[in-house]
């Protein structure tokens, strides 16, 4: 007789799943675990409370029991909280979905709004950044010597320069060539007498720059070595 009613609570208990179609069944205690933080309405086998309406505060799987929490009577007082077997329960019926975290009401599983790329800004960085690269790339010369890259160098610090070829050009009119010396500066037509001389004083100004670190460079000692006699000994 106890084994048939034993049967009986289990057959109640397997068909105890929430109103949800054929194809769509999942197990009671899947279905309250991901209810957790709803207000659910139970329906169970307990003659004493039938009915349950509240807010689902825990499913544990491991013990099989839920805890619910029902409504206050009074604004004043602390809501109640039923624990009761999932055997009990024979099916539940979502009331109303958890509040979202933050009190931000957004649907589970929601996609964030998509915001329109500045495409523009973002072409006139690149280009930006192209026109630096080409503009580094163009200041150094592979056919020149590190003197003659490191004059260049040094003029473009102070006065607009290019290469022109092999010359080192200074604000577009005066050409220096090689040797690169203050001798070597060439001015083109019309350009006055004074930035002319303005340029070539630069161009000395930097290769004695030169010759003074050249000067100021260490050159380590390099030890006497002895001298070797070779001769015939006194007295062999």
């Amino acid at each position: 007789m106890a084994d048939g009613k034993r049967q009986n609570a289990n057959a109640k208990a397997s068909v105890a799943t929430p109103n949800m179609g054929p194809s769509n069944m999942v197990s009671l205690e899947n279905a309250l675990s991901g209810a957790i933080g709803a207000r659910i309405r139970l329906q169970t086998t307990l003659p004493s409370q039938p009915t349950m309406e509240g807010t689902l505060f825990t499913a544990c799987p491991i013990t099989n029991l839920v805890a619910i929490a029902t409504a206050a009577m009074s604004p004043n007082t602390q809501p109640t909280h039923h624990i009761l077997p999932i055997s009990s329960i024979q099916n539940f019926t979502l009331i109303s979905a958890p509040p979202a975290p933050n009190g931000f009401a957004s649907p589970p599983n929601s996609t964030p709004a998509l915001t329109n790329v500045p495409t523009a800004a973002l072409l006139a960085r690149a280009d930006a950044a192209v026109a630096r690269l080409k503009e580094a790339a163009s200041r150094k010369n592979k056919n020149v010597s590190k003197e003659a890259q490191d004059l260049f160098d040094g003029i473009s610090r102070t006065l607009p320069t290019r290469w022109d070829g092999n010359n080192i050009l200074v604000m577009d009119s005066v050409a220096i060539i090689a040797p690169y010396r203050g001798e070597d500066c060439r001015a083109g037509n019309g350009v006055p007498a004074a930035t002319l001389s303005r340029v070539r004083k630069v161009v000395d100004n930097e290769r004695k720059r030169f010759a003074d670190r050249e000067r100021r460079t260490v050159v380590p000692a390099v030890p006497a070595i002895p001298a070797v006699h070779t001769g015939p000994r006194k007295g062999g």
